[in-house]
């Protein structure tokens, strides 16, 4: 072989090596190029990243499941604010269906009706007064009729004089199962009644002043007094009347 020949095949070996070396270079520089263009930190948006979105740093909160992104939830059995009770749930402050008033809770009151209507309750009135009042005891005025819904009173007056007593007789028509009755000071300042004399009875019938010991009025002069008459259980027409001697 000639010198010639070496020399020429001494360069094309050495052009094949440095062609094969330039070209693992580029295909590793390729290689990296591609993996850091996938990565967060490189510029590049993540997986399922659009560019310019900002995400949730970590720990930051996000809205749970169902959960409303501001204001206050109701609490369990909480209505809403601004809407009215279900069907059939009592409102604040009133008793549920079917259930009597509480202790010293008034109904309003009832409506008055004229004398004649309570005939269906005067014969009771009148066995009430022979039983309890003393004997001689003479009506006072027209008896105070009315017809009640529970829990509703009706208010009359009587002029109460010195150095006489008096019973006050009260009975309600079924279904009415239980009456009260007072007697009340009337005085200028509203809402202030002192009661004067109750009755201690239970069910459709009561009576204030029983005899022997009626209710006598102490004071040295005349002056009006309020009957109390209530329907506690019940509703229908109950009637009181007033006795004196």
């Amino acid at each position: 072989m000639s010198v010639r020949s070496s020399v020429v095949l001494g360069l094309a070996a050495g052009v094949a090596f440095c062609v094969a070396a330039g070209c693992k270079k580029k295909d590793e520089e390729a290689q990296t190029a591609g993996y850091q263009q996938g990565q967060p930190g490189y510029g590049q948006p993540g997986y399922g990243q659009q560019p310019g979105q900002q995400q949730p740093g970590y720990g930051q909160q996000q809205p749970g499941y169902g959960q409303q992104p501001a204001g206050q939830q109701p609490g369990y059995g909480q209505q809403p604010a601004g809407q009215p009770p279900a069907a059939g749930q009592p409102t604040a402050g009133q008793p549920p269906a079917g259930q009597p008033p509480a202790a010293g809770q008034q109904g309003g009151s009832a409506q008055q009706l004229d004398p004649a209507a309570g005939s269906v309750a005067q014969p009771i009135l009148n066995q009430l007064a022979k039983a309890e009042a003393p004997a001689g005891a003479k009506p006072v005025g027209a008896a105070l009729v009315g017809n009640f819904a529970q829990g509703q009173k009706l208010e009359g007056q009587v002029q109460m004089q010195p150095g006489k007593c008096y019973t006050v007789v009260a009975t309600g028509t079924p279904p009415i199962t239980e009456v009260n009755v007072q007697l009340a000071a009337v005085t200028p300042i509203p809402g202030m009644a002192p009661i004067l004399a109750q009755d201690s009875d239970q069910g459709a019938s009561a009576v204030i002043g029983r005899k022997p010991n009626c209710y006598k009025w102490a004071a040295p002069f005349a002056a009006p007094a309020k009957v109390v008459l209530m329907v506690v259980t019940g509703q229908g027409l109950a009637a009181a009347q007033v006795y004196e001697k």
